[in-house]
Formats: C-alpha cells, sequence, structure tokens
C-alpha cells in the first residue's frame, strides 16, 4: 500500500506531502480544485508518459516520490533483484523527476531504473482505474485479461508465449528461405554463369599480386640488367673489393702485436668481405633469372586483365575476395540444389512448433471456459446488491487461430433489465451501469491479482442516492483486504472513509496553489454538507451529514 506521496514542482503544486491509511481513502474537493493534479502524479509513479507542461518552475525539477509498505510482497523484491535493484524487505520507494527540457529519470530504492522497470513494478503495487476506463469493459482484450486473471493463468500465459513466439519464429524462418529458394531458382542460371567464370579462370588467392612484381620485372628487365651489371662492376670491376678487403685484413693480422684491436678489426674485415660475397652472387643470380621474354610478358598481363575486369564485374577490389566470391556462389547453388531437403526440415520445425503452441492454447482455452463462468457468476453477485436486481451476464468464449494470447475470442454479454436479450457490454451499458459493473470487477481482479493498493477516480460518476451508497459500501469491503483510494463527489461514498482528505486552492500575491488537508470529525461533517447541498453551514445538510458517518462506525 500507499504509506506517503510527496509532489513538488508539479501543475499546480509547490510542494506537498500526502499520507494514507491503510484502509479507505476518501479525496474531495471542488471541480478544478486539483484532484485530477494528484491523479496525474500518480501516474508518474505508474510510468506514465509526462507532459512536459506540468513542471510548475522551468528552472527547477519536478519530484514525484511515492513509499509504498510491502507487507510481505516477496515477489516484489524477486523482480527487484533481477533487476540489480536493491531491496527492503517492509518498504519500496519510487521515484520520478522530470526537467522542463524534457529530461525524465526513474528510481526505485534510490537506484535508476528505465521506465518498463519502474512500470513493471508499480503495476504490481497498485492499480489505478479513472473514469474512461469504464470504456475498457467492452474491449475485447480487457475482457480476455478478466477471464485470465480468473483462471490463475499467469503461469501458463507464460508457457504458451514462449510455445507461439517458437513457432513464429519457426514460422518467420521457413517462410523466408522458402522465399529465398524461389529468388534463388529464378536467379540459378545466372548464378551459374558467374561461377563459370571466376571456375574458368582458376583463381588463386594471393597470385594478384606475384603477377604484378612479375609483370614489373618483366617491363623492365632492360633497365633492371643495367642497373644489376652496374652494381657487380662496381663490387667487382678493376678494384676488387672483396681482395681488398682480404689484403686489408692480412696487414692488420701483422699488426696485432703492436695494436691491440688489430684482431678485431681483422675479423670484422673478414665478415664485410663474406657479406660482399654474397650480396655478388645474390646478385649474379638475379642477374641471370631476368630475361627479356615478350610472349611471357603478354601472358601475365592478359591474365591480369582478366582478373582486373572481373574484380571491376563484381565490384571487389582483390583475387582474394573474387575466391570468396567464387566459393559464397558455389554454396548458394548447393543450396538451390538441396533446397528441397531445407525446406521439408523447416517446415517440419514450424509444424512441430505449432503443434506445441496448439497443446498449449487448448489447454488455455479449457481453463478459460470454467473461468469464464465463474467471472460471470461473481459480476453478477457483486453487482447485483449495488441496485441492479435483474443483471444477466455471460462470457462467451469462440475459438479461432493461433494470436499472441491463444486461441480464444472473447465477448461480455449483459442484461440490465427484466426481458433484455443479452447484448454487448459495450452496446448497453450506461455510464452508472458502467461504473458499478466495472467496481464489481475491480473488486473480483483485486482479491485474484492481490493488489496492495486500488485508485478510484470518480468510479461513481453517473449514480446517486442509496446506489451510491452501495457503492460506497462495495469500495469499503473491498478496504477490508486491500488499499483503496478514491476521488469522489458523492457524499454517500465520501462518509465510508477511514481518512478524508479535501484538495483545493489557495491563492497568494504571486501564483496559485493546490494544497490537500487532512479532516477531522467536524470538518468532514462540512465537507459532506457542502457536498450534500452546497452549503456548510446548513444545519439540515449537517444533520445528514452526522449521519451518515454515524452509520459508517
Amino acid at each position: 500500500m500507499i504509506e506517503t506521496l510527496q509532489i513538488s514542482n508539479y501543475a499546480l503544486i509547490e510542494k506537498l506531502e500526502v499520507e494514507f491509511d491503510p484502509g479507505f481513502n476518501i479525496i474531495t474537493g471542488e471541480t478544478g480544485a486539483g484532484k485530477s493534479i494528484i491523479l496525474g502524479a500518480l501516474g508518474l509513479i505508474m510510468g506514465e508518459r509526462a507532459d512536459l507542461r506540468t513542471v510548475r518552475d522551468p528552472g527547477r525539477k519536478t519530484v514525484v516520490e511515492a513509499v509504498f509498505s510491502l507487507g510481505g510482497r516477496s515477489d516484489i523484491n524477486a523482480m527487484l533483484e533481477e533487476a540489480d535493484v536493491d531491496t527492503d524487505p517492509e518498504r519500496c520507494i519510487l521515484r520520478r523527476e522530470l526537467t522542463a527540457k524534457g529530461g525524465s529519470r526513474a528510481f526505485i530504492n534510490d537506484t535508476p531504473v528505465n521506465l518498463t522497470v519502474l512500470r513493471d513494478v508499480a503495476l504490481r503495487l497498485t492499480d489505478i482505474h479513472s473514469q474512461h476506463q469504464n470504456m475498457l469493459l467492452g474491449n475485447p482484450d480487457y475482457q480476455l485479461s478478466l477471464v485470465d486473471a480468473m483462471a490463475d493463468n499467469g503461469g501458463l500465459l507464460e508457457e504458451y508465449t514462449k510455445a507461439y513466439r517458437l513457432y513464429r519464429k519457426a514460422l518467420e524462418k521457413y517462410r523466408s528461405t522458402r522465399d529465398m529458394v524461389t529468388r534463388s531458382r529464378n536467379e540459378a542460371e545466372y548464378l551459374g554463369y558467374q561461377l563459370e567464370q571466376l571456375d574458368a579462370l582458376n583463381i588463386q588467392a594471393g597470385e594478384q599480386h606475384e603477377l604484378e612484381r612479375m609483370r614489373d620485372l618483366l617491363a623492365n628487365a632492360g633497365q633492371i640488367k643495367e642497373d644489376t651489371a652496374a652494381v657487380l662492376d662496381n663490387l667487382q670491376g678493376s678494384t676488387d673489393i672483396c681482395a681488398a678487403l682480404q689484403r686489408a685484413s692480412e696487414r692488420l693480422e701483422r699488426m696485432s702485436d703492436i695494436f691491440d684491436s688489430a684482431p678485431e678489426l681483422s675479423a670484422r674485415l673478414a665478415a664485410a668481405k663474406v657479406e660482399i660475397q654474397d650480396i655478388v652472387e645474390t646478385l649474379a643470380d638475379f642477374d641471370n633469372s631476368v630475361k627479356a621474354n615478350p610472349g611471357e610478358l603478354d601472358n601475365i598481363e592478359d591474365r591480369l586483365g582478366r582478373l582486373y575486369s572481373l574484380e571491376a564485374k563484381h565490384h571487389v577490389d582483390s583475387d582474394t575476395e573474387l575466391a570468396r566470391l567464387r566459393d559464397t556462389l558455389r554454396s548458394q547453388l548447393e543450396a538451390i540444389t538441396n533446397s528441397d531437403e531445407t525446406l521439408g526440415r523447416l517446415e517440419e520445425e514450424a509444424r512441430k512448433a505449432k503443434r506445441q503452441a496448439v497443446m498449449v492454447a487448448r489447454t488455455l482455452s479449457e481453463r478459460r471456459v470454467a473461468a469464464a463462468e465463474k467471472l460471470a457468476a461473481s459480476i453478477v453477485a457483486k453487482a447485483t446488491p449495488m441496485g441492479m436486481p435483474n443483471l444477466r451476464c455471460a462470457i462467451e468464449l469462440t475459438p479461432g487461430k493461433l494470436t499472441a494470447t491463444g486461441m480464444d475470442s472473447v465477448q461480455m454479454m449483459v442484461a440490465f433489465n427484466k426481458n433484455q436479450p443479452p447484448m454487448p457490454v459495450g452496446k448497453t451499458a450506461s455510464g452508472g451501469e458502467s461504473s458499478r459493473v466495472m467496481l464489481a470487477v475491480k473488486a473480483i481482479v483485486a482479491e485474484k491479482m492481490q493488489l496492495g493498493t486500488l485508485i478510484f477516480d470518480e468510479v461513481d460518476t453517473g449514480v446517486s442516492g442509496d446506489i451510491a451508497n452501495r457503492m460506497g459500501l462495495m469500495m469499503a469491503q473491498l478496504a477490508r483486504n486491500a488499499q483503496v483510494i478514491t476521488i469522489t463527489h458523492l457524499p454517500q461514498v465520501a462518509a465510508r472513509g477511514s481518512r478524508h482528505l479535501k484538495v483545493y486552492k489557495h491563492d497568494d500575491e504571486t501564483s496559485t496553489m493546490t494544497e490537500v488537508s487532512l479532516l477531522d470529525r467536524e470538518a468532514r461533517e462540512r465537507e459532506l454538507a457542502l457536498m450534500l447541498s452546497g452549503d456548510a453551514d446548513s444545519q439540515t445538510a449537517l444533520e445528514t451529514a452526522r449521519a451518515l458517518l454515524d452509520e459508517r462506525q
């Protein structure tokens, strides 16, 4: 349940802290006083989209913080642990911060979280029912969710969702492969032609570099031989460097008795002689290998030309990429050749996944059929005391094709009057009737889902008199097992609360602000008298107000 709600810099609220009772909390106030503002702040905690226009002072953050008592809710702490959020076995603090520039941050127990985590946790803690939600009664998806809640289908729905996703994934893989194979078969002839060209060239990855080197060598053979001969002449010509080094080395050896470094220098000269001899031999071998060969040069130029042409055609930069393309084309053609076998395997996998999904869906359907009957009976049982003695309700399930929620479509049929044929609830219910049916539904959902807090925003719209009193009694009964917070204009409902909060506007010299005050017994009497007659000082209204409050006792 919500222990406290703190709001700052939000719409007409400068700073506000509200404490709630564990039981039945009433919020009243004149139209425009700011009751919807408080509900909007609670919506931020629920992860709803922020309206930046609600930031009161653009120079400061808007902060909404709610402290929830967990009351042994281990499921909440399990969710928090999974999201890597610090936990407290007793309390959970949800906070939302907004800036006028569009910044939005969410926190749980002072740990930053994304809105999805905030929303998931908040939805486990509280349920907000606003006036427009009465329209949900006519929504088949909402009706199906009610049936599933009555059937305790949470775990089975998770199982079905997994099975359905596997089926859709397998089906999509089969369809995409089938489409690819169809396209590939149409392109097979062209792919084969491309592969023939590549195979005919017998590409060897890395050969292009060697061919380019040989081309450059042959194309410049004359100049290369001239340069090589010149180098050899410098090393072996009139001044034979190797012979000179040999003579110098011998002279140094004779000087060893008088020059300490002579042996070392002699050895170094000998080594230089060996190195130069090796250079000469290498150059000589290279010179012998270089021969002008126009025929070979033509062959190399032709080979390179064919490589360059295919690279340009296929938009690649090297023979290595051409080789890779060749292997890819071969794999594609092999896949086309073996496509029937592949498609057969993928089709069987999709059928197997579908059979599994259908099996779980049928179990869901069986449980839904039984739960639908119970739900309809429960709605009648809870709504009848609220002035609906002739209410009849039936929830019809129709099997169909597989969808994300199973194989069932649902339609809630109701009749509010004698001799009236049942009709879809969205087409036959008035505003007051929808409110009462929805209140009955919320009572059932609260029992099944163990919600800690239920918030009603004028769920009693369209009713009055004894019906209003009965709806107030229903909400008071709900408050025995869950915290209930109700925004209402009806004194019959307001008198049932264990705590009464009044929302009002306060004007100073510069601004208008929304405030909330906790009403004591006397103040409650005056507020109820005002709601009854429009005059808080009316003695008749005050007496009626006292009677309503005494009846609650």
